[in-house]
């Protein structure tokens, strides 16, 4: 079977795998569809995300659905939960699981031997990860319920948004997901600033009532100041932005990764005004949340902007990686 491996930076290979064979408790899946996550472009680009860099070639992918070939669903659509916590930690045992300290999650260098991902023709997990699609809702659109679910916790982590002006920096993905996720939380006004005006077009259709370019302070449309703000964009002018434009005892949730090492934020800010600054990292019951919404909303079709043969993974990383062109880019595993 054909899967989707990276070496090193820069190199990333489409090259034939051992078909996995089922454990005890595990499902196998025929993958049909896998959104090419940000993480995925860092390790292409860079080696690695943040802090977790390249030990050994990976398999990446962690966004994937596809049919159950084995078990009680087989021959059924279906999602994969990417994540396998403990269980046994402090975390866990206090609902947190996605911060479990002993996780194994798809397409992770986190940990060594690094976990190999879901960008392959057949994938074997466990079972509890594996999720039935809703009725009606198609796996293209289903492949975007993970990053949906990094959106959804996000906004969980800022609390309650109905009625609120939640200002979000970056337009990325995840970005507009946060803005469908704050429209389905009841948010009241959503602002949303980005350097592209092409993503911030793809941040309008998802719902953003106000778009701004982060590069023009000039525009009007800046708030003076927002209730609560989403940090998507993972570098350090954003957090900075966030924290200069929410309100006095406002929520900042930082959810963008930034860069590895030490980032500048104006921290006396957080003492003057008693910010709450949250971070927001993955996600666990949103899961199911997201493939509801997903079933609701076909609007979610239109942040889709191409979908491309697993054989031109390249060439889909590559348009990924341009903004300017592309929102959520999609391998087709049987084109």
């Amino acid at each position: 079977m054909l899967g989707c491996v990276i070496h090193g930076q820069d190199d990333l290979r489409v090259t034939e795998l051992p078909a996995p064979e089922p454990g005890p408790g595990q499902v196998l899946v025929a993958v049909r569809y896998g959104g090419v996550c940000g993480s995925d472009l860092h390790y292409w680009r860079h080696g690695g995300v943040g802090d977790f860099r390249l030990r050994e070639p990976m398999v990446l992918g962690h966004e994937v659905v596809g049919t159950a070939v084995t078990g009680p669903l087989a021959g059924r659509p279906v999602a994969v939960h990417p994540a396998t916590p403990c269980g046994r930690c402090p975390e866990c045992a206090d609902g947190r699981r996605n911060v479990c300290r002993d996780t194994r999650y798809l397409g992770s260098a986190a940990r060594f031997p690094h976990v190999q991902g879901g960008f392959a023709a057949r994938l074997a997990v466990p079972a509890e990860q594996v999720r039935p699609l809703p009725e009606g809702l198609p796996l293209h659109r289903a492949a975007l319920a993970e990053p949906l679910s990094v959106a959804l916790h996000a906004v969980r982590r800022a609390g309650d948004v109905s009625g609120r002006h939640v200002l979000v920096t970056g337009a990325g993905p995840i970005g507009c997901l946060v803005v469908a996720a704050l429209r389905s939380s009841g948010a009241a006004h959503v602002t949303v600033t980005d350097l592209l005006p092409e993503a911030l077009h793809y941040a309008t259709i998802a719902g953003a009532d106000t778009v701004i370019r982060a590069d023009d302070p000039t525009d009007p449309n800046w708030p003076t100041e927002a209730d609560t703000a989403v940090e998507a964009s993972g570098v350090a002018a954003g957090l900075d932005t966030c924290l200069r434009l929410v309100r006095r005892a406002g929520v900042v949730v930082q959810l963008g990764m930034l860069p590895p090492g030490h980032s500048p934020f104006p921290g006396n800010l957080v003492v003057s005004r008693e910010i709450e600054l949250r971070g927001a990292f993955r996600f666990d019951t949103e899961f199911d949340e997201a493939l509801a919404l997903l079933s609701r909303e076909p609007k979610f079709d239109e942040l889709i902007s191409a979908v491309v043969p697993l054989p031109e993974a390249e060439r889909a990383f590559a348009l990924a990686a341009d903004r300017s062109r592309s929102c959520k880019v999609l391998l087709d595993f049987e084109g």
